[in-house]
């Protein structure tokens, strides 16, 4: 498949061609090559943390996730360009969602599935996916995978590409290309330079300061010992009992949950270094666990689950140990996942996120558009109240 230089500019004389390629399954990508256009700051684009969805079976055909990865080559055959790409006969496991979108459609007479979702799987959590080497030039590379995205879409009839959670400089670009920008929004915890969960502590009102105390005591008063592993430290009765939790909790928020036991084992063993597993136990049995990802300056918060309900044991282990892990390694964030108004009272302030949309059908098009006006405006009025109230001190004068 070729690919044009820009979605919207010409192509500067000089540029060589690109040629982009198509591939069923991540692992007909080299991963060095793949990890030189996804970098290094965060592990969700990583060869190995796509790889071990495909290959556990979490994100398949069968789960109706078929890969439709790009590769954007030079003529030598040199990767300048990447995108992790799916044709999806469904909307979970998103993060952002279009049920509605689809039911609409469809009441008219349209056919909403298959779509093309540009994600990571199950993993909302803003990052780059249009992914270009560091030595190309960005904005031709950037500009050639997304017009390769919608050429795609036309080759496979699908009725719609969904980039969900991209950066917000991509999410620019798409909007720029005419695609239709959508805002969501998360909590996010900043690091102001603290030496400590006390310094932290300080920053707060008194009020939320003695409230977050007092979770922080009540969480464990039980006796409960919590523990937080990494590497090699992570063993698979570590990865047995945290499936076990996942699969509980997720049975009950969502009836079925994503991600598969060899999913766990997998990033266990790939990815190591970049998991940090907070696990819970009651007089020495494993009772709750939550999952994190460490990237080059953020800490993410990706997966809880537990098989006993003790008060304030979420927000501990989630939340305050996050934190506490992000101090002592010298990171800037905690990005703690999706939803969650909650967490603002803890210290994780309102943060937008973006997806991008593209429709073909002209009529759902201007609906969409229509309706994303009206959501676009109360999401940020809400994300400028809640920036009002947060539980920070307030400076005299």
């Amino acid at each position: 498949m070729s690919a044009p230089q820009h979605a919207g500019n010409a192509a500067p004389e000089e540029t060589p061609p690109l040629e982009a390629h198509i591939h069923s399954a991540i692992r007909e990508i080299d991963a060095a090559e793949w990890d030189a256009c996804a970098g290094a700051a965060q592990p969700f684009v990583s060869h190995a943390f796509l790889l071990a969805l495909e290959q556990s079976a979490s994100a398949c055909a069968e789960s109706g996730w078929l890969p439709q990865h790009i590769a954007l080559r030079q003529p030598d055959g040199g990767m300048v360009g990447a995108v992790p790409m799916y044709l999806k006969s469904h909307s979970y496991g998103e993060y952002v969602f279009d049920h509605g979108w689809a039911e609409a459609f469809e009441r008219a007479g349209g056919r909403y599935y298959p779509k093309l979702q540009v994600s990571v799987p199950f993993t909302p959590v803003t990052g780059p996916r249009l992914l270009v080497r560091a030595d190309a030039d960005s904005n031709a590379v950037r500009d050639a995978l997304l017009s390769v995205c919608l050429q795609r879409a036309e080759q496979l009839g699908a009725s719609s590409v969904h980039v969900t959670f991209p950066t917000q400089a991509e999410a620019a670009l798409m909007t720029d290309a005419g695609l239709l920008r959508r805002t969501g929004l998360q909590f996010h915890w900043h690091n102001d330079g603290f030496a400590s969960f006390d310094d932290f502590l300080a920053s707060l009102a008194s009020r939320k300061r003695k409230q977050i105390k007092r979770e922080r005591r009540e969480a464990c008063a039980a006796g409960l010992s919590i523990v937080t592993l990494s590497g090699a430290e992570i063993e698979e009765r570590h990865w047995d009992a945290f499936f076990a939790f996942y699969q509980a909790t997720g049975s009950r928020k969502w009836g079925m949950p994503y991600l598969t036991r060899e999913f766990f084992s997998r990033i266990g063993e790939t990815m190591g270094e970049a998991v940090v597993l907070i696990m819970v136990e009651n007089a020495g049995r494993p009772i709750a666990g939550a999952l994190n990802f460490r990237g080059a300056e953020a800490l993410y918060g990706r997966n809880w689950g537990c098989i006993e309900e003790h008060r304030f044991l979420h927000f501990e282990a989630c939340y305050y140990r996050a934190i506490d892990y992000a101090i002592a390694h010298g990171l800037q964030r905690v990005e703690a996942g999706a939803q969650g108004p909650h967490k603002l009272a803890r210290g994780y302030l309102p943060q937008a996120t973006y997806s991008a949309h593209w429709i073909a059908d002209p009529g759902l098009r201007d609906a969409v558009a229509h309706y994303l006006r009206r959501e676009t405006d109360d999401v940020d009025d809400e994300i400028d109240l809640l920036s009002r109230h947060t539980p920070f001190r307030q400076e005299d004068g």
